[in-house]
């Protein structure tokens, strides 16, 4: 069932463009960039409200997801409809099916879960562990920077927890490029574990937790320590395994 969303409105937002004609008299954004600029704004709108409605299970896990429904709940066209499909299948959170079209990717299994955090525990402690040994000012400056950047979340939904989700794949990218190696980045990037585990569950409660873990890896990597760092990184995917959400299969 699709209920109760709302696409954000998009008038005046053209104001922001940056490709600009530059005039002796005046700046002018050409009618053709308004024209991208607006269909840019819309698909990701679309993008956006169907991101919602898969995390917050709007749209159930497994569920079949009819184009043209969304198109007319949201009065557009099929066109950002199938491009925000798209979008979110490279994230791991729709699944295309010849002939069917899409379906909402359902949660993790538990053998799933369990060989996330078996990839998880091999990759990241050794990141932490090189991101320390290789740790100079641009990148303690990064840390800090993201770490300052992150917000509590606000409620027990998508919308609550969209900017602590973004900030925890920031981070943990951050770190694995810290390390040194683009593949080591690219392969946890293509995992889109952040979406996949706080699409299994939200509690309010954990922010403060996940942040305080947050900073004390920061302080680990920035002081140079690979030990702390990797043994700091070891407990923070542990408590994000055992203490924050394998109870969910329990």
């Amino acid at each position: 069932m699709i209920t109760d969303v709302t696409l954000p409105k998009t008038t005046g937002w053209v104001k922001t463009a940056t490709r600009i004609r530059r005039g002796p008299m005046t700046d002018i954004v050409e009618p053709q960039d308004r024209r991208l600029l607006r269909r840019q704004m819309l698909a990701d709108d679309v993008y956006e409200a169907i991101k919602t409605m898969l995390m917050d299970h709007v749209i159930r896990p497994g569920a079949r997801i009819s184009i043209d429904g969304l198109a007319r709940e949201f009065q557009v066209s099929s066109t950002p409809v199938r491009e925000a499909l798209a979008r979110l299948e490279s994230e791991g959170l729709a699944v295309k099916e010849p002939l069917k079209g899409y379906r909402a990717t359902p949660l993790l299994s538990l053998e799933e879960f369990d060989d996330l955090y078996r990839f998880r525990r091999l990759l990241e402690p050794w990141a932490a562990r090189r991101a320390a040994e290789l740790i100079d000012d641009d990148g303690r400056a990064r840390l800090k920077a993201e770490l300052a950047n992150a917000v509590e979340p606000t409620s027990v939904d998508y919308a609550g927890y969209k900017s602590l989700t973004a900030h925890d794949n920031r981070f943990h990218s951050l770190i694995a490029s810290l390390s040194g190696s683009e593949q080591v980045r690219l392969a946890f990037e293509r995992t889109h574990c952040h979406l996949h585990i706080f699409r299994l569950h939200y509690e309010r409660d954990i922010g403060p937790e996940v942040l305080t873990e947050h900073r004390t890896l920061v302080d680990a990597i920035s002081s140079g320590n690979p030990e702390a760092a990797e043994a700091a990184m070891n407990q923070h995917i542990d408590n994000s395994m055992s203490v924050r959400l394998r109870r969910i299969y329990d």
